[in-house]
């Protein structure tokens, strides 16, 4: 089990700096736990949760300590919205976890995978944009577009930090570190839930669970780190988004 337990550390180190800069790291630690560890999908499911809540919260924390967190009243607001909607809708997909086949929504997002490849390819200066735009997100769009994407990341998870990207910086136009700054909030918020609620079920394999957070733990911090201060970051975010997502589609399609 030592070369088991190594491939789990190393693969969630590489998993918390991927789901900090961009997002779908959990591809990386659903496989490990699922391939590797053995353990069933919906355990699987479960136990992810507790490394993406430590990443996040010592993502968030690196963030806090560049002074990343500072934003104007007209975000703060906007964010807090987007924090709510998404876990009330988080709440939903973790209870559809328990009930449904995750076979389904799979399916459905390797297909999304093609559509949100092109979305990040085409004009790529709308990814790159220096200045946060003041004007507030429209609440007919930001409301249930959040609340579906917090059903999603409450479901499985896996992929939805690439799709709130696309939601926070071509939707609401936040400039792209920024809006990982936000995702790793909101993330925080809602897995905390969902850790919760599946830990009320009996669901989460905190052998593993921990372990991996532990890996998960330090990537984010020591991505979070790099994003907040160098002048590149977000060129690189942008990069290792459409890497991530072509190898997204490469799993999904022919497995590997």
């Amino acid at each position: 089990m030592i070369l088991e337990y190594t491939l789990a550390l190393v693969g969630s180190l590489l998993a918390g700096g991927i789901n900090t800069l961009s997002g779908n790291g959990s591809a990386i630690t659903l496989t490990i736990l699922m391939e590797v560890l053995g353990l069933p999908g919906t355990v699987a499911n479960a136990t992810n949760r507790v490394g993406i809540v430590t990443q996040s919260m010592a993502g968030t924390w690196a963030f806090h300590r560049a002074g990343r967190l500072k934003l104007s009243p007209v975000r703060q607001r906007e964010m807090w919205t987007i924090v709510i909607v998404s876990t009330l809708g988080a709440i939903v997909g973790i209870w559809l976890s328990l009930v449904v086949d995750n076979a389904t929504y799979r399916s459905i997002f390797r297909y999304l995978l093609f559509v949100m490849l092109l979305v990040v390819l085409v004009n790529p200066k709308r990814w790159l944009r220096e200045a946060q735009a003041e004007k507030s997100l429209s609440l007919w769009i930001g409301i249930p577009a959040f609340f579906a994407l917090g059903i999603y990341g409450g479901f499985i998870q896996m992929g939805m930090g690439i799709f709130f990207l696309a939601l926070m910086v071509l939707v609401a136009k936040y400039e792209i570190i920024q809006a990982n700054v936000v995702k790793g909030i909101v993330v925080l918020i809602y897995t905390s839930v969902a850790v919760l609620i599946f830990a009320w079920q009996g669901v989460i394999d905190w052998r593993f669970g921990l372990l991996m957070a532990v890996g998960q733990t330090v990537g984010g911090y020591l991505t979070a780190r790099y994003a907040a201060n160098h002048p590149k970051a977000g060129v690189w975010s942008y990069r290792l988004l459409v890497v991530v997502i072509v190898a997204a589609i490469a799993k999904a399609f022919w497995p590997f």
